[in-house]
């Protein structure tokens, strides 16, 4: 019996931003959701806007399994994380560890299929690079859900997001920013 689908369905009990206090709290399933949907979208963008050429399905479908690992490390909150070159190392073998304990998981016949969306693979670069550029567009947009709502103490790393966010080379960043990012400022009835 295969046990990775349920390590899979876990990934709504972690939760992330754990050092922030939380207008509404947000998990790894919800993330890698909106992480999918921002990278097919930022792939959409490329390819009509910017001449590229990317497979906005593969880069959305890579952006589902791209925090899996989580199931079995935890959310290791980015403070700690990039704290210093030595723990950012650690915690990249401990993430490539827990996928290859979930790959190991499947059955041998299904692997193969398996092992392009838990590890990155050659000629693929610019999905994933997209994959990053939504993951951290994300944080960035959850930073502007919380002070709508309120939540002062998400300022600082949505100062800290907006410039991080606006020095993303991809000019498909930009256009999702000076496009859609705004609205997430809004109520419900200022959508309307």
């Amino acid at each position: 019996m295969s046990h990775f689908f349920a390590y899979l369905s876990k990934m709504r009990f972690v939760t992330r931003w754990g050092l922030m206090r939380n207008t509404f709290v947000e998990n790894l399933l919800e993330h890698s959701l909106q992480v999918a949907v921002v990278a097919h979208a930022l792939g959409v963008i490329r390819n009509k806007h910017f001449g590229g050429t990317i497979n906005a399905e593969r880069a959305a479908t890579l952006a589902l399994f791209h925090d899996v690992g989580e199931v079995i490390t935890g959310d290791i909150v980015s403070p700690i994380k990039h704290f210093n070159p030595k723990i950012r190392q650690a915690h990249a073998e401990i993430e490539e560890i827990a996928r290859q304990r979930l790959h190991g998981m499947l059955p041998e016949t299904l692997r193969a299929d398996y092992e392009p969306l838990l590890f990155p693979q050659d000629g693929e670069h610019d999905e994933w690079e997209l994959v990053h550029a939504a993951d951290k567009l994300c944080a960035y947009l959850k930073c502007l859900e919380e002070l709508r709502a309120g939540n002062e103490d998400f300022a600082k790393a949505a100062q800290a997001l907006e410039r991080d966010v606006k020095k993303l080379p991809q000019p498909e960043v930009a256009y999702f920013l000076e496009h859609f990012a705004g609205s997430f400022t809004k109520t419900l009835d200022e959508l309307n």
